[in-house]
């Protein structure tokens, strides 16, 4: 009788130690605390060690060094080299900073990045040329094939993916374990997927729309020869069984790490499977070898962070995100009047990210700025017909629900399987009006420009970020429209630029938009 465990992360974000940057108080999270865990278990077991994706960003911690400290390699490398990885899975964030930030993560890493379906465009073999490994531990071959979302065109830079093909991954892994299966012959075949499970594993019944982003109930499916699937990207906590395949996912931000314990017999059959999760509890520790390796590092990004910047006027302190929502809030209005100005237009649109977002608080620092804009985003003006503008802000409606005492919610889509706050958007430059009493897609009952109402087959100039510029988030109405101008600097730089240039920010607010239950 053999025992393996396969240790695994996922969507660790550069959250190395036990903070979250907003406020200095020790949280429940972080690598640091997780490699405690793998150390434990490592005591007792053989263990293979995968990091299933979006690793290299997420964090103030790799943003720092990313747009302040190129020429310093990512601190993730020595990281990730002292956990000896054995492996690791291209995430959709690992393309945020740019190729050639990513290559030189990859060529100085100690351990492989799997990437079965990101194509070099010219040649049709895989771009990081490792599509899988075979990991051989008391003779018994167990085999991981990397495999990664291929929605990433849809949200991604197309500067940073120029050269790159995302082949579809269900049809990806369908191929690839077919040959793996065939010339490896391995006494167990796991496919490492940074995607999610789009239905509900025991119905089958969707939780998101069909759109190819998260595959792993179809990879399930349709495809035989599948001993066991690591998912990720969604966030999510989950183990269970999908048509006889075990599936583990295991949050995001080092706040729990996922164990597959496997069990084979003398004739290296598998006998059984059994995915777990760790979760990070008050009584783990931080690793002090993994604090102490980038202990110079965090101090750094720490002093960057609490910069003083500039003083407020008024008050532009988040509250109530919700209410943030439904009611224009000074500090939205901020950024979305920032971006008409950065990019020289009328209208604009942007969003509450998460429901943690502080807002401006009297005397605000650069900490201040990235716990609002967590994402590395950009801006990008798209010239949209105002029935492409309706059409959008119907979707933003869409967002909101009436709970069983008829007062406003939000919709479960936009919570489950995992929260995505930062597709509602909240509008600038025009006036209007959301009806939630009203059938989706019949919400907007009053939309106007310049005190006119909007013409549907005009043409508008509009600033948004790179992600829904790209249509990211459903937004398929942005899809594919003429770029008029391209603003390729990160935003939490254009919102410090702006404040640095300034004696004192004022709070206020036009509220030119409203949300109601009229029946």
């Amino acid at each position: 009788m053999t025992s393996i465990s396969i240790c695994v992360t996922s969507d660790i974000h550069g959250y190395i130690y036990p903070t979250n940057y907003r406020e200095e108080v020790e949280k429940n999270m972080g690598l640091a605390k997780i490699a405690s865990l793998i150390d434990r278990i490592r005591s007792e077991k053989e263990v293979i060690l995968v990091d299933n994706g979006d690793f290299i960003q997420g964090s103030p911690f790799t943003y720092y060094f990313a747009a302040y400290k190129e020429a310093k390699r990512s601190p993730l490398i020595k990281i990730g080299n002292s956990l000896l990885y054995d492996m690791a899975i291209f995430g959709n964030h690992e393309f945020n900073y740019g190729i050639e930030y990513l290559k030189n993560v990859v060529n100085k890493t100690n351990y492989p990045w799997l990437a079965a379906n990101i194509l070099d465009k010219h040649t049709g073999e895989p771009f990081f040329g490792t599509p899988y490994v075979t990991k051989e531990i008391n003779g018994i071959k167990i085999t991981f094939l990397g495999i990664t979302t291929h929605f990433i065109p849809h949200w991604e830079d197309p500067t940073h993916i120029r050269d790159l093909v995302f082949e579809d991954a269900c049809e990806a892994a369908h191929k690839w374990v077919k040959k793996v299966r065939e010339e490896e012959r391995p006494d167990l075949l796991v496919v490492s997927y940074h995607g999610g499970v789009e239905r509900d594993p025991e119905t089958g019944e969707a939780t998101e729309a069909l759109t190819g982003e998260n595959q792993a109930y179809q990879m399930c499916e349709e495809i035989t020869g599948i001993d066991l699937l690591i998912t990720g990207h969604q966030h999510r906590f989950l183990t269970t069984t999908i048509n006889g395949v075990p599936i583990i996912q295991t949050g995001s931000n080092g706040k729990a790490l996922g164990e597959i314990e496997l069990a084979f017999n003398n004739k290296k059959e598998v006998t059984s499977i059994k995915p777990k999760l760790h979760y990070v509890k008050d009584d783990i520790r931080s690793n002090q070898p993994t604090i102490a390796l980038i202990e110079e590092e965090e101090k750094l990004v720490q002093e960057w962070l609490d910069q003083p910047i500039t003083e407020v006027k008024g008050d532009m302190e988040i509250k109530d995100p919700f209410q943030a929502r439904i009611e224009e809030h000074p500090f939205i209005e901020y950024i979305n009047t920032l971006q008409m100005k950065v990019a020289d237009v009328d209208i604009s649109c942007t969003a509450l990210f998460h429901n943690q977002s502080p807002g401006f608080p009297k005397h605000v620092t650069m900490r201040d700025i990235v716990s609002n804009y967590v994402y590395p985003n950009t801006l990008k003006v798209l010239k949209l017909r105002g029935k492409d503008i309706k059409e959008a802000i119907e979707k933003n409606a869409s967002y909101f629900t009436l709970n069983e005492a008829g007062e406003l919610a939000v919709n479960s889509l936009f919570l489950e399987p995992k929260p995505e706050h930062y597709n509602y958007d909240m509008w600038e430059g025009i006036e209007y009006e959301l009806n939630i009493a009203n059938p989706i897609g019949n919400r907007v009952t009053k939309l106007l420009f310049q005190n006119k109402a909007l013409e549907m087959d005009r043409f508008y100039s509009v600033v948004m970020n790179n992600y829904r510029a790209s249509g990211g988030g459903n937004y398929d109405m942005f899809r594919g429209k003429e770029i008029v101008k391209d603003i390729p600097i990160d935003m939490t730089e254009l919102i410090a630029n702006d404040l640095l240039n300034r004696n004192y920010l004022e709070a206020k607010c036009n509220h030119n938009f409203s949300v109601v239950v009229e029946k």
